[in-house]
């Protein structure tokens, strides 16, 4: 048991390690892409810091961003799997190690006390949801969640009536009041129906946390999504509020059945430096990465006249 729990801290480490310091590949390549595009100076400046900044941090296997958030951990648990009652334990001492070895900066701050645990640790941190499969492996997805693209977040509970008509101007004004603060270019993550609570969780896990490229399987969703992404990037806040033509990287959308009385739309962000790793291990202790992230050995953005 005790070589076991150890497997699996090694795992849950390695997760918050390679989320916090090597960029998902399809986040890099939106930047890229992004880049490409760009035809404003600032923001193509901007635009070339951030991908270089990226190929820094995995090369040197240190954070992506001086804030390095909260550690959330997406669970979903088989019930034969044999470590399950032990999987917070695990997952407060993989966040304490991952926090000496990067290291990472401790954002456990006490609300009513005050003073910072020092380890990312503390009164529900890091926040673990828990989902119940068949099966006896476990499957884990962790994502840091920064105070900047945290700050944003909105839930608006709207007229059943008039929200339908109203959705995409909900989330346009979410994006536009929140500007520069969520370090665009940003991941839109959007969830509706439901219950408040579920609409953040639908917005923060289902929605904003999905690869870059794909598409809701719902065609309705699939257009809306592209509609307002070129209404958000419309908006011109671009690169850290420098203007430009990219201010969101992908808008993401997903739903819930809702009570006949209540239409809950919440809109939650990620920044730049979307972070999140996921992977799998089994009762034997062997565990694999499924995501898929930078080296730091990729060409660096190409300056103008370098051409």
């Amino acid at each position: 048991m005790a070589a076991g729990f150890e497997r699996l801290v090694e795992f849950l480490e390695e997760l918050v390690v390679t989320a916090s310091t090597r960029l998902p590949v399809d986040v890099y390549r939106a930047l890229l892409e992004a880049y490409g595009r760009e035809e404003e100076g600032l923001a193509r400046r901007q635009l070339e810091a951030m991908l270089r900044n990226a190929l820094l941090a995995a090369r040197l296997g240190r954070p992506i961003c001086q804030d390095t958030g909260v550690p959330v951990f997406y669970l979903r648990i088989g019930v034969d799997y044999p470590l399950r009652g032990l999987v917070e334990e695990a997952a407060r001492e993989a966040v304490r190690r991952a926090t000496r070895r990067v290291p990472l900066r401790p954002n456990a701050v006490d609300p009513i006390h005050g003073g910072n645990s020092g380890d990312n640790t503390g009164r529900h941190v890091p926040w673990l949801e828990v989902e119940l499969a068949p099966g006896d492996r476990l499957e884990a997805t962790y994502a840091a969640k920064g105070g900047g693209s945290e700050a944003p977040t909105r839930l608006t509970m709207a007229n059943p009536l008039e929200a339908p008509e109203r959705l995409a101007e909900t989330i346009l004004e979410a994006v536009a009041e929140a500007g520069p603060k969520p370090c665009p270019p940003v991941v839109v993550g959007v969830g509706i129906g439901g219950l408040a609570d579920q609409a953040l969780h639908i917005a923060k896990r289902m929605a904003v946390l999905r690869e870059i490229g794909t598409r809701n399987p719902d065609p309705k969703l699939a257009r809306l999504e592209e509609k307002l992404l070129e209404a958000v990037n419309s908006l011109g806040i671009g690169p850290h509020g420098f203007g430009g033509r990219t201010t969101a990287l992908a808008v993401h959308i997903d739903y819930a059945h809702r009570h006949p009385a209540t239409y809950a739309i919440a809109v939650a962000f990620n920044c730049w430096a979307t972070r999140r790793a996921s992977g799998v291990i089994d009762p034997s202790g062997e565990w694999r990465l499924t995501s898929r992230h930078i080296t730091g050995r990729e060409e660096p953005p190409v300056k103008e006249g370098e051409a």
